[in-house]
């Protein structure tokens, strides 16, 4: 069979040709191929590997991984975008004599995993099916190809099942079998790219803190912080021994909670072959989110030493660091860090737990700022932006989908409000401005000028189909919205009922995403543009204003989502906006600085009280224990952010929602506020190329201190004050050459370039 020609970068893989494994039921393929070297193993001057593949891979190359990384290529908008893994194996490939052996095992990934959520789950495609290109050069310049086609065989592996939701399984009992031969298979050329996402790999291990029986007779293992990865072992025992694991968030009524995962199996299992050199087990083709697991048909007893949690995610490293005199916050800070980390796998997903993990956009809408200072996620969000656009572009669609990739594609049909009618345009705020929100985080982190100008287009695209959407009056206030999503005031089953007007919130939303896309506009040299959708933001912030805004600067709904995002998307006139401010601190006090907002009106509503002088009432919400609020779930000992405000309720019993994770970034937005306002690092332009310091101290903290690593190098800030007698200390540490301004609780400014300062 032919295939398409290559017209990619990767011009080695021009003659290779994509193949899968025959029908060997449901155990994952090994696909493998010898071939001789042209030249001794020694003569190996430098040797690459590209690979990709529909579901996911492991390769070796003369028996030894290519690399760490795991669960590869991971997950794209597979249509028009498959990303192709470039890995140095010279070291592998010098390790064989006058032969190279390479191996692929293949499991079934998000290409067709039975992904999405509810009962019925969808794929991409049947087969899976893998793409490679071994590429030798030797040290007199010659070179040699070793490429994927009809001549490598198949056999069957020890994994008898492999999906993402419900686990792996294997048994070690099983023999190989004869190679087989492979089938040709088809991945078009036309969507391969380079790698430009952070490879999965694996970032620590973490041995269990407590085994024990649980009143149902269960091992139960506690590992201290709800993480994302899978457990791994050596175990020796009897042939046939089956070991099982379960895995969960939380506990309830002393026993694993297994409800939240939905129908998600989150089940691993291992039968032994009875090696008495003990047998290895690392389910490397799924992944849980767990901090407790269920070990049943264990061979003897079961300690500590026997078995760890391997933390696996994206690859992003670390780039903010926050303390404080406050524990709680702490503990927040540290819930968002674990948070972040769990679900930037792949795609920025919602939660990594239950049978969903998807890339929800008004979850990352509401938290890129946030995740920018925690990790470098540069690259991360480029290239999940880059989908974002590639997947809003495939027909039918001209608007941006909830999901990216858009897995609910294959079901629009059946899911929420595109049930029982045919696809149609349906851009949501918040959701869909994610196209622009997150563009925005990344420019004000990073400065990139030439990402900024790849992201554009899916900004026009955003704002082109809101456009569409708007009622004669200028105002987004028709079709489906999401709204205030997750208003603790709403019922459980249903999460969209907030007090904020949907129409309200959409119609500020575009303001502040037509502005920002005029400003790229500008910044990338598109005058038309610029002219655009400045005159889109000016048109709809009149509208806004004439429809709910009170002279009084009473907001319509009256609640502090709305005031939140009208003060901090800077909608209001001056003597509007210090009304507005006033009754938003009445609002807050009205609600005894519990909490009272959801998805859109979190991540603003203390920057909205701050920088309007209510900064005693911002840090009165921060520091509020009583649900709902930010540091309730940590009093209830959460190691991660929740879904919801109450995802676990007073008395220990997990909120009866049916949609209900502990594991959930989004509501840990106030966590930006915390960078900046608390901690006082600002960018004052793009990139840090110039750095403003502005703490702002209030009641409940004694002290702060903190660290990120911005583009313009790393910055250190540490404050105290003193209750007795009021004063304040302020140290700074400035990239070199950097300029930055101080700025003290008082006003009082001093400019510095680089070095450290004290004021």
């Amino acid at each position: 069979m032919s295939h398409t020609p290559d017209t990619t970068p990767f011009p080695a893989l021009s003659a290779a040709t994509a193949i899968a494994a025959p029908d060997l039921g449901s155990r994952a393929p090994v696909l493998a191929r010898t071939v001789g070297l042209k030249q001794p193993a020694a003569q190996v001057a430098s040797a690459r590997l590209l690979a990709t593949a529909h579901g996911v891979y492991e390769a070796q190359v003369n028996g030894l991984p290519v690399d760490e990384s795991v669960l590869n290529p991971g997950w794209t908008v597979y249509e028009s975008r498959l990303q192709v893994q470039e890995v140095d194996v010279t070291a592998q490939v010098r390790e064989g004599t006058d032969e190279v052996a390479l191996t692929a095992l293949l499991g079934r990934g998000w290409w067709n995993g039975d992904f999405g959520f509810g009962e019925e789950k969808t794929n991409y495609g049947e087969d899976n099916s893998f793409l490679a290109a071994l590429e030798i050069t030797y040290e007199d310049g010659a070179t040699q190809v070793v490429v994927t086609d009809e001549s490598w065989t198949a056999t069957a592996s020890a994994i008898t099942f492999a999906t993402i939701y419900d686990g792996q399984h294997e048994d070690r009992r099983f023999a190989a079998g004869d190679p087989q031969p492979v089938v040709v298979a088809e991945i078009d050329r036309a969507s391969l790219v380079e790698q430009t996402s952070p490879l999965i790999t694996r970032h620590e291990s973490r041995r269990p803190e407590r085994i024990w029986t649980s009143p149902s007779g269960r091992t139960l293992l506690d590992f201290g912080q709800n993480l994302v990865g899978w457990l791994r072992f050596t175990v020796t025992g009897p042939e046939g021994t089956e070991i099982t694991l379960r895995h969960a968030e939380v506990l309830e009524h002393e026993e694993l909670g297994t409800r939240p995962l939905r129908t998600a199996k989150a089940t691993d299992s291992l039968i032994l072959a009875g090696d008495p050199d003990g047998e290895a087990f690392e389910p490397t083709f799924t992944f849980h989110g767990f901090r407790y697991a269920e070990v049943t048909g264990w061979p003897g007893e079961l300690t500590a030493d026997d078995i760890e949690a391997v933390v696996v995610h994206s690859d992003i490293e670390r780039t903010g660091w926050f303390e404080s005199s406050h524990a709680g916050v702490n503990q927040l800070i540290s819930n968002s860090i674990w948070s972040q980390r769990g679900n930037f796998l792949a795609v920025p997903t919602d939660c990594p737990q239950r049978d969903e993990r998807l890339g929800w956009t008004g979850d990352i809408a509401a938290y890129a700022a946030t995740a920018a200072y925690q990790f470098d996620v540069n690259d991360f969000l480029h290239n999940w932006l880059l989908d974002l656009h590639a997947e809003a572009s495939l027909p039918p669609l001209s608007f941006v989908p909830f999901v990216i990739p858009d897995i609910l594609k294959f079901r629009r049909d059946e899911f929420g409000p595109f049930a029982g009618q045919e696809p149609k345009e349906m851009p949501t705020a918040i959701w869909g401005d994610a196209s622009v929100w997150v563009a925005e985080a990344l420019w004000t982190a990073y400065g990139d000028l030439d990402r900024l100008r790849a992201q554009y287009p899916g900004m026009v695209l955003h704002l082109e189909s809101v456009e569409r959407a708007l009622s004669p009056s200028g105002l987004w206030d028709e079709g489906f919205q999401f709204g205030d999503w997750l208003d603790p005031d709403a019922p459980p089953e249903r999460a969209a009922d907030a007090k904020a007007d949907k129409a309200v919130v959409a119609t500020a939303c575009l303001v502040r995403s037509a502005r920002f896309a005029a400003e790229t506009a500008r910044l990338i040299g598109e005058a038309d543009g610029a002219e655009r959708w400045q005159a889109l933001a000016d048109r709809t912030l009149a509208a806004f204003t004439e429809t709910y805004v009170g002279e009084d600067g009473i907001i319509h709904s009256d609640c502090a989502t709305v005031y939140a995002l009208a003060i901090a998307f800077d909608l209001l006139e001056p003597a509007t906006r210090e009304k507005s401010a006033a009754r938003l601190a009445e609002v807050v006090e009205a609600a005894g600085y519990k909490v009272s907002t959801g998805f859109a009106g979190t991540p603003f509503v203390t920057w909205a009280l701050s920088e309007t002088g209510h900064v005693e009432h911002a840090y009165r919400l921060l520091l509020e224990e009583g649900c709902p609020s930010w540091l309730y779930p940590v009093s209830m000992g959460a190691t991660t952010i929740w879904e919801r405000w109450d995802s676990m309720l007073p008395d220990g019993s997990i909120n009866p929602g049916e949609m209900t994770s502990f594991n959930h970034y989004a509501l840990g937005a106030v966590a930006d506020w915390i960078y900046q306002v608390v901690l006082g690092i600002r960018a004052a332009e793009p990139g840090y190329r110039r750095i403003r310091i502005q703490p702002t101290p209030g009641p409940g903290l004694d002290w702060a201190k903190g660290a990120y690593d911005s583009a313009a190098g790393r910055i250190e800030v540490s404050w105290s004050q003193s209750s007795a007698d009021g004063g304040f200390r302020l140290e700074a540490t400035i990239p070199d050459g950097v300029e930055a301004d101080l700025v003290l609780p008082d006003g009082t400014t001093r400019t510095v370039t680089g070095g450290t300062h004290t004021l």
